[in-house]
């Protein structure tokens, strides 16, 4: 019988049914919840043939679905595979906190990063509330877990990718060419990245602060960092048309 797992929250829920709708077996609303968000999930069920079964708000607690939020949903494990810039890959390490994590995705799915990779050993697990943090944006990403960062980097190395580091005390995104093949790593939230991983890097990318906090939240710091390759990237894009 094929492994299943449920999500939690109204936007994993949401993004399941309209992305993956095949690999939902159903979904559980609770008898509490009304309004919109329940009509939209009801009517993106009903459109892809997905029972929908009301259960009461405790039903929902005791299967383990921590901020559910009222929404959760019955669903094979997503596959690889996502839409984004395949030349533009993100190398996760030590991202403790759920929260943080999910965050990360949902600023990478924005951005457009093709393949997520996470260190899976000291990094907090895809679990429903790192999936609901994402905002559903998990639910469009290829993310991979990872044993061993060295290796691929090396990997990429090999397929002609520059790899960068996020570092306090880096150069400046705007100071690197972000274009063409691109890995930039991010380390934990309280010791960045670990120091063979740092080792690794071509170079060290850092956003100057002006202010008086030493450091942005990690999640904050990979936005700039990433949208910064992003205006880059296009910004090429249009100049070669």
């Amino acid at each position: 019988m094929s492994r299943t797992e449920l999500i939690g929250g109204f936007h994993p829920v949401r993004e399941a049914l309209r992305h993956r709708p095949h690999q939902v077996l159903r979904v559980l609303v609770s008898d509490r919840r009304g309004g919109p968000r329940r009509r939209e999930i009801e009517e993106l069920a009903a459109r892809h043939g997905v029972a929908v079964d009301v259960a009461a708000a405790a039903t929902l607690d005791r299967l383990g679905v921590p901020s559910h939020n009222g929404f959760a949903a019955e669903v094979r494990p997503a596959p690889a595979g996502g839409g984004g810039d395949s030349e533009l890959i993100v190398l996760l390490e030590d991202v403790q906190d759920p929260r943080n994590l999910g965050a990360l995705l949902r600023v990478c799915e924005g951005a457009g990063v093709g393949q997520v990779l996470v260190r899976d050993r000291g990094s907090a697990p895809l679990s429903p509330v790192a999936t609901r943090a994402s905002a559903g944006a998990s639910e469009w990403l290829a993310v991979e877990r990872i044993v061993n960062p060295a290796q691929e980097l090396a990997r990429l190395k090999a397929d002609g990718f520059w790899v960068y580091g996020a570092a306090a005390g880096g150069t400046a995104p705007w100071e690197i060419d972000l274009t063409g093949r691109v890995a930039l790593c991010i380390g934990g939230e309280e010791k960045g990245l670990r120091q063979r991983t740092r080792s690794l890097c071509d170079a060290l990318v850092g956003l100057p602060m002006r202010g008086h906090v030493e450091s942005l939240n990690v999640a904050t710091a990979a936005a700039a960092l990433l949208y910064e390759a992003l205006r880059q990237r296009e910004s090429a894009h249009a100049g070669g048309r």
